[in-house]
């Protein structure tokens, strides 16, 4: 088991697979260790690859919103990707690359050990809850498994795409709040 310095040191030098060659910065998660929610979305940005720090553009002022306005701040969640190297004109990233990552993030949850994890839009979703969910139509929704509370939402960048998203998104939010007070006032699991 890795402490969450040797975690961070190892992905500043990691070099399993080509995104090594093209990124600034790798993005290492950031947030509160003991916080019991785990964002997860798919890959750095050129913002956060430019700041090696998740969530620091457009998309990162609509995450804030979003958890403002359900009465949460970074400072009570961790936020990271599946993937830590920023994929070359924003593409998504490829299986391989998730692949050769997704050991990171597993390390991460372990350290984190979270009651609720969020992805963060489809290609989290579809690598963390199940490879055919669509975030579409069950966006929202939680699902537990290993004694965690797993839900999906819009990318905050869909939602800069499509401003129409925002409010579904914010009843989101809204439930991900009320699942957490569940949670700490004992009733959920």
């Amino acid at each position: 088991m890795y402490t969450y310095e040797e975690l961070t040191a190892f992905v500043s030098r990691c070099t399993r697979c080509p995104l090594c060659r093209t990124r600034q910065n790798p993005v290492m998660g950031r947030g509160n260790l003991k916080g019991g929610i785990l964002f997860i979305a798919e890959a750095p940005g050129n913002s956060e690859d430019r700041d090696g720090i998740p969530f620091t553009g457009p998309s990162g002022k609509v995450l804030d919103e979003l958890l403002a306005d359900a009465g949460m701040s970074r400072q009570d969640i961790y936020l990271t990707n599946v993937v830590k190297c920023h994929p070359p004109g924003n593409r998504d990233p490829r299986p391989e690359e998730q692949e050769a990552c997704i050991i990171y993030l597993k390390h991460e949850t372990i350290l984190l050990r979270p009651k609720i994890i969020v992805c963060l839009g489809r290609v989290a979703a579809q690598r963390i809850i199940r490879p055919d969910f669509r975030i579409t139509r069950e966006h929202g929704s939680f699902l537990y498994r290993k004694n965690t509370w797993l839900t999906a939402v819009y990318h905050p960048s869909a939602i800069l795409r499509d401003p129409l998203k925002m409010e579904e998104t914010r009843e989101d939010f809204w439930k991900i709040r009320g699942k957490w007070d569940e949670i700490l006032s004992g009733g959920a699991s």
